[in-house]
């Protein structure tokens, strides 16, 4: 079936005036690439309701699992980021232009700057933290200043020993300095040298969670999302933990679901699709599972 052709069956399965047609979603939607996506909400605005939550009118009530996974995979990616209240994840494992054209969604979306929100209703040590790595726009190039990150190594490990009270850490201007403007890479050196240095990884000597995800996103996305992962799929799982299944698997389809499906593997001895099968049900599993699977 040709695009255009694709593109009406799939307006007509969103309208619901037969009802919802969920095997058409599900066929035509998984095999598209961005730009299809892109083509297709251009051409059909009206589907869209004018709120933040980007709801079909026709769905409230119905399969919320499906509804969920098919409205985030329809929405542009940077819209689909602005919502989510998992600041450190966007912020650290995003790239510097999504993280960019996330915050531009974010203030056309709900009036002001995601920095602004933040600081004015985050409350606590994590504030400063936030809104510096919310705020980066981070070198994406492999150059990397060895002497920098000898000393830096060296300054964290003295700055995150020097604290009895770990939650100063997050307003420590070394700690947020380097945390939020160096380079990826550079951050990787620097953990690797910190280990070599101390004899310990970075994040054994830090006790709160908020800074250990940090350290986790910026170094190690992969394990980091295995780890999501692996909690949204637990049986004793609260509802914010299982709506990260859809979330991750939606949002890394195109960025390197293949790679996590890959660490997931070898982290809990078991294929990530296998799993989703396992918890998942209906046209839902089969969305998922699908998005995995076509990464190769």
């Amino acid at each position: 079936m040709s695009l255009p052709n694709e593109s009406r069956t799939l307006a007509k399965a969103f309208s619901g005036i037969l009802g919802v047609d969920e095997k058409s979603m599900l066929e035509i939607l998984v095999k598209w690439h961005p730009k299809d996506l892109t083509t297709f909400r251009n051409e059909n605005s009206s589907i869209f309701l004018k709120d933040k939550y980007f709801l079909f009118e026709r769905w409230q009530d119905y399969h919320i699992a499906f509804l969920d996974v098919v409205v985030q995979w329809t929405m542009h990616p940077w819209e689909r980021d602005a919502p989510y209240g998992l600041l450190i994840e966007l912020a650290c494992t995003r790239s510097s232009n999504e993280l960019l054209g996330a915050r531009k969604a974010y203030q056309s979306l709900y009036g002001e700057s995601i920095e602004e929100d933040v600081a004015s209703r985050v409350e606590g040590t994590e504030r400063q933290l936030l809104v510096a790595l919310l705020s980066a726009y981070r070198y994406e190039g492999s150059q990397i200043n060895d002497v920098a990150v000898r000393s830096e190594a060296i300054k964290l490990g003295i700055t995150i020993n020097r604290h009895g009270d770990k939650k100063k850490l997050f307003k420590d201007e070394d700690i947020v300095r380097i945390l939020a403007t160096r380079s990826k890479p550079h951050l990787k050196a620097v953990f690797k040298c910190y280990k070599e240095t101390f004899n310990k990884n970075i994040e054994e000597d830090l006790d709160e969670t908020s800074l250990k995800d940090t350290i986790y996103c910026l170094y190690a996305p992969l394990m980091y999302f295995s780890k999501i992962l692996d909690s949204a799929m637990k049986a004793n799982a609260n509802k914010n933990e299982k709506e990260a299944l859809t979330r991750v698997i939606v949002t890394r389809a195109n960025v390197d679901i293949k790679d996590i499906a890959k660490e997931y593997k070898k982290q809990y001895r078991t294929p990530l699709t296998k799993k989703i099968e396992v918890v998942a049900l209906g046209n839902y599993k089969d969305f998922l599972v699908t998005l995995v699977k076509r990464a190769g």
